[in-house]
């Protein structure tokens, strides 16, 4: 099936095919990326879509030693599958397998680790200037997409880029935005005339005559005019602007000219951008028509395009927070919704349907989601805003100085929660609760199930300080009524007791409290149960109870030991006189690595029978 593919064990094996050898390859890597994808589900839209751009690149460029940085990951399958790791790529995102974005201990030819968006380009800069420092000739390359390239870091990086004049490559996969080919003809002549070796020595020679006169300074002046008229549609100034050498745009789905382009830049040095327009999901017709379903799309049939993810056993998270959203939004005309790019991600899509004019997708820009949020808030309105909590990570200085500071209603649900299977460490959802629970006034909340979603978003409404934090993990719920449950506020900071024990008490917050009580009525009447659905404000008074009546407490939490639930319960128990003995289950003090879900629960001891078996310690320590 793959008769070049097979041949190809390094990006050196490149070099001796032929442009219609080349091209050949790339659909081969598509249909290999399209098999393996549909029975290993994957990022799939970017990487089609990305695959000539990386063939190019590999082919003109001499890696490991030239160094490409990838802005998230999504569009890295060619690179991994041409770097190496081709038959491992059938162990995509599995345990033990490979990762589903670049890791710098996975392969030497993964330059930079990444998963989050807009790094791409700081990152490269740190390797260029490293190599100049060093008398390294090697070149450095960063691959962004447009949506990442949204993203307040990314543009950070390129005005220091531009500002230090570093030999660093930006090529921008424009996935948006097709080519005008009424100018085309146009744009690939200056492209030429740009990038040869005779116009940038001569004009080089020219500089270098006249010196610092101020002949020069016109000459730049007006050569800079000419040039923008030609490019000022494509964006080209201003990255002119910032200090960069602007090409393009090229079609980045024609090899051809992804190639002409590379090797005429590779030599050119300074800050250069090259802007190639590619169709996310090429060559596979479902993932052109449909390309935000297919970036991330499940299990597949790779010949017809259908889909084979069946029936969720019980209703989302997601799901449950847009549908009362939605309910809030009938309900109060304050109430904002805000995301930064997650809008389907996070079940806010019906909520941007039913009231365009009061939903906000920012973009990729965490911290202006927040801070947005924060004057939203001191302008009398109720946002909701929803961001991943690994991708909130970015945006801890926004919540304590913009909302938690001046005592602003800005509720943030924080989707993903916990350990998130597939995607691994840089999208686990670990650390928001040990991060924001030393912020004064903070509030943060997790609900043990849809229900309590529900009655925790309608409480958030009904405060008039924060932030409100609401955490909730990735997929499905617990199968409660929901859409039934009254619309009821909650006590907050006060923890229910689900299930009176004797011996040994599980402290719980969010949906891990349904496994604990499945556990406690198996071990019978010494286990009980409770649910502390606040972790700040801590009901105290509960935990004074607590201590009064158990010789053991376990604490269960789906995030990091150290900090979270286990962390306040700790600092509490310190406090007092006697307390009882303590054990917590959650997170450990390391980086989880990629694998299902449940195996990862299993790795952390987060599972049903390794939570059973610490329990069954406690009781034989009568």
């Amino acid at each position: 099936m793959y008769p070049i593919l097979d041949r190809i064990n390094s990006p050196a094996d490149l070099k001796s095919l032929s442009l219609s050898e080349l091209k050949q390859l790339c659909s081969e890597i598509r249909h290999y990326i399209i098999e393996v994808c549909s029975k290993n589900p994957g990022h799939l839209g970017s990487s089609l879509g990305a695959v000539e751009l990386i063939v190019g690149y590999h082919y003109v460029f001499d890696a490991p030693e030239d160094k490409i940085v990838f802005d998230v990951g999504h569009q890295a399958y060619a690179h991994k599958i041409l770097t190496g790791r081709r038959e491992a790529f059938r162990t995509l995102r599995q345990e033990g397998g490979i990762s589903g974005f670049p890791r710098m201990d996975e392969s030497p030819y993964d330059s930079f680790g990444v998963g989050h968006s807009s790094t791409s380009v700081s990152a490269a800069l740190g390797l260029a200037e490293a190599a100049r420092i060093q008398g390294r000739k090697e070149k450095v390359t960063a691959l962004i997409g447009d949506g990442a390239l949204t993203g307040g870091l990314a543009f950070e990086g390129i005005n220091n880029a531009g500002a230090a004049k570093a030999d660093l490559l930006i090529i921008l996969n424009d996935n948006e935005i097709s080519i005008d080919h009424n100018l085309g003809g146009l744009h690939n002549y200056l492209l030429k005339i740009t990038t040869s070796r005779r116009y940038n020595s001569f004009k080089n020679k020219v500089w270098n005559a006249l010196g610092e006169r101020s002949i020069r300074h016109f000459i730049q002046r007006w050569w800079r005019s000419l040039k923008s008229w030609a490019v000022k549609k494509t964006g080209g100034d201003l990255f002119e602007a910032l200090g960069f050498r602007y090409f393009g745009p090229i079609d980045g789905n024609d090899l051809g000219s992804v190639i002409n382009a590379l090797q005429r830049i590779k030599n050119i040095h300074g800050p250069r951008v090259l802007h190639c327009n590619t169709v996310k999901g090429k060559g596979f017709p479902a993932s052109e028509a449909d390309p935000y379903t297919w970036h991330a799309p499940g299990k597949f049939d790779p010949e017809t395009g259908k889909r084979l993810s069946g029936p969720y056993p019980a209703d989302r998270y997601q799901d449950v927070f847009g549908a009362v959203l939605c309910e809030l939004a009938e309900k109060d005309e304050r109430v904002i919704g805000i995301t930064p790019a997650m809008a389907s991600g996070c079940g806010m899509s019906a909520f941007a349907k039913k009231y365009p004019g009061r939903f906000f997708d920012v973009g990729i820009e965490e911290e202006h989601a927040v801070t947005f949020s924060a004057g939203l808030a001191a302008g009398g309105l109720r946002p909701f805003c929803n961001i991943y909590s690994s991708f909130a990570q970015r945006s801890f200085d926004q919540i304590v100085h913009d909302v938690a500071l001046q005592h602003l209603p800005v509720v943030l649900c924080f989707d993903r929660a916990g350990l998130v299977g597939e995607d691994g460490a840089t999208h686990h959802g670990c650390f928001d609760i040990a991060a924001l629970r030393t912020v004064p006034g903070t509030i943060i909340s997790s609900p043990k199930d849809e229900t309590e979603l529900k009655q925790l978003m309608y409480t958030a409404l009904g405060t008039e300080s924060g932030p409100f934090i609401i955490r909730y993990p990735r997929g499905c719920g617990e199968g409660a009524a929901w859409k039934d449950a009254p619309a009821e506020t909650l006590p907050i900071g006060k923890a229910v007791e689900l299930k009176a024990g004797r011996k040994v008490a599980l402290v719980c917050t969010g949906p891990i409290t349904s496994m604990a009580l499945r556990i406690s009525e198996k071990l019978g009447d010494e286990v009980g149960v409770y649910n502390f659905r606040f972790v700040k404000p801590l009901d105290t008074e509960m935990l004074s109870k607590i201590a009064g009546q158990y010789a053991h407490v376990l604490t269960l939490e789906d995030g990091s030991i150290k900090g979270g639930l286990y962390g306040a319960v700790a600092e509490f128990f310190a406090s007092l006189g006697n307390a009882p003995s303590l054990a917590g289950i959650g997170i450990p003090d390391e980086f989880i690595r990629h694998a299902s879900k449940d195996q990862e629960w299993k790795i952390c001891g987060m599972d049903e029978e390794s939570v059973m078996k610490k329990i069954e310690k406690f009781l034989e320590n009568r």
